[in-house]
């Protein structure tokens, strides 16, 4: 009897959900899989890695197609034409991130530069980040440390004549450091940790913080999961949200009371708050820290593990590589930031790795503001837009041999960078601003692991290049590798234990 009394409750629940999943008349909407469940629509549909999925469907109804995520209309793009149509005639119109429920207790109810709708205080946010952050004289100011951590990796692997390594650990303490000392002066990872307990807790946090941002949430878009949340979710990304708040909180309390003249970016978003405080309240210093450490620790490290994946898998490369690091540097200096310039090569090897593995295989999701066409269908108000940047960078109609790691093929990236086929760090308004401090941990990291040490892979099997679940796509298999000093590196081991 409960079970009838249940079923009889949910039903018009469930035929109001279940009529939202026809297309409206008069509107062509873009093709969508037939095979549409009521409340779910076509989330059973969805299999993990996504973006692989998403490109078998792409494949079937065409370059856009749409789908219902439960009450949700989500569209997705997998040409460059479409892309560039999004992105040039809907730039505006696509300018929005859908609201999502992880975003409102993680973000600050979206006042973070990420999520945050697009109007007065995106661009202020936007305005802050590019001029007071990641423009190129204040990385120039952070040269130093990026320098020495990458030393402090270098010593770390040189314990021996050839030592097993297992990358990803290394790879995240290396970005972690280096973005946490940018921001706070504190090493948080690894070794010579000051404050132990403090840095455990944030570790701790961070970690959690990165776990709920990159997971989905089904109340996102089934409304009736959110009145029951039956696994707790909100209650858990609410607690998590609050320790990441009250630990922002003490770094910038921290530095306040130091009144000192410190190098960090908190201390210089905090001597903008004394003449501009309406700009730079506590709350947007600390939106912009969660920013900063969401977006530059994790993706930076997973395209650093990706690289030498692709590496090992391709040995020639690496010999390529090697050789014109040292044409540029000759044998007795370690390379430096300077040289990336001059190492055409090995930024082609970056962005091969970008190609085939980008860290964001389908960018951050945009969201219409309102009704619009992209390649004559009508998106209407409100749609969720996933451009598929994964299978774009896999086209054969615009890429030659299209699984095969090829450096040589991105000698010309000015032009590359126009044409709407590789776009690992998004486009239009809502692209990336760290841009350039990726380009610079990636580079010189990269550079120096090539040019002082020999890389094997374990046996003569193949590394595994399977991907695994999560925002910014892991390896399903962490890289575990032999590598063995080379002479420069022993000859330089003394400089490279001290700090720059």
């Amino acid at each position: 009897m409960a079970h009838i009394l249940l079923y009889i409750f949910l039903f018009p629940i469930t035929l109001l959900l279940a009529l939202k999943f026809f297309p409206r008349h008069g509107k062509n909407l873009p093709p969508t899989p037939l095979f549409s469940l009521p409340i779910i629509g076509h989330l059973h549909l969805l299999k993990h890695p996504i973006h692989r999925t998403l490109h078998q469907l792409s494949n079937k109804h065409g370059h856009v197609f749409s789908l219902r995520f439960g009450s949700r209309l989500v569209v997705v793009v997998s040409s460059p034409s479409a892309v560039h149509e999004c992105f040039t005639n809907n730039d505006i119109v696509l300018a929005n991130r859908p609201f999502l429920n992880t975003g409102k207790h993680l973000t600050y109810n979206f006042t973070v530069l990420a999520v945050a709708p697009y109007g007065e205080l995106w661009r202020t946010l936007r305005r802050i980040s590019t001029r007071e952050i990641f423009s190129t004289c204040r990385l120039d100011l952070f040269l130093g440390i990026r320098q020495e951590e990458v030393k402090r990796l270098l010593c770390k692997l040189c314990r021996g004549n050839t030592v097993v390594v297992e990358v990803q650990p290394m790879i995240m303490d290396l970005t972690s450091n280096i973005v946490m000392r940018m921001v706070a002066g504190k090493r948080y990872f690894g070794d010579d940790v000051s404050d132990e307990e403090q840095a455990e807790r944030f570790r701790d946090v961070v970690k959690r913080v990165m776990l709920y941002a990159g997971a989905t949430n089904p109340g996102d878009f089934i409304p009736l999961w959110n009145w029951i949340d039956p696994s707790g979710f909100e209650k858990k990304i609410m607690k998590v949200g609050e320790e990441a708040d009250a630990i922002f909180q003490g770094l910038i309390d921290e530095i306040r009371n130091q009144k000192g003249s410190g190098n960090t970016m908190i201390d210089h978003l905090l001597h903008l708050q004394t003449t501009q405080s309406e700009y730079f309240s506590d709350q947007i210093i600390k939106g912009l820290i969660h920013v900063i450490l969401l977006a530059g620790i994790d993706t930076t490290a997973v395209t650093l593990e990706w690289a030498l994946s692709h590496l090992l898998n391709n040995p020639e490369v690496i010999k390529k590589a090697r050789f014109e690091i040292e044409r540029c540097t000759g044998q007795d200096r370690l390379v430096n930031e300077e040289d990336l310039s001059s190492l055409s090569y090995v930024q082609g090897i970056i962005l091969e790795t970008l190609r085939l593995t980008p860290a964001a295989p389908l960018l951050v999701p945009h969201c219409a503001s309102t009704d619009c066409k992209i390649q004559g269908y009508d998106v209407p108000r409100d749609t969720i837009i996933f451009v598929n940047a994964w299978a774009i960078h896999r086209d054969p109609n615009h890429w030659e041999d299209v699984t095969s790691f090829r450096p040589e093929r991105h000698e010309n990236a000015i032009e590359l960078s126009d044409s709407y086929k590789l776009l690992p760090f998004g486009l239009g308004r809502r692209a990336c601003p760290g841009v350039g401090m990726a380009q610079r941990i990636v580079g010189l990291t990269l550079a120096s692991l090539i040019q002082c040490f020999d890389w094997e892979r374990m046996d003569s099997s193949l590394v595994d290049m399977t991907e695994g679940q999560g925002i910014t796509m892991p390896k399903a298999q962490p890289l575990v590798a032999k590598c063995r000093p080379r002479p420069i590196m022993r000859a330089l081991i003394s400089e490279a234990i001290h700090p720059v």
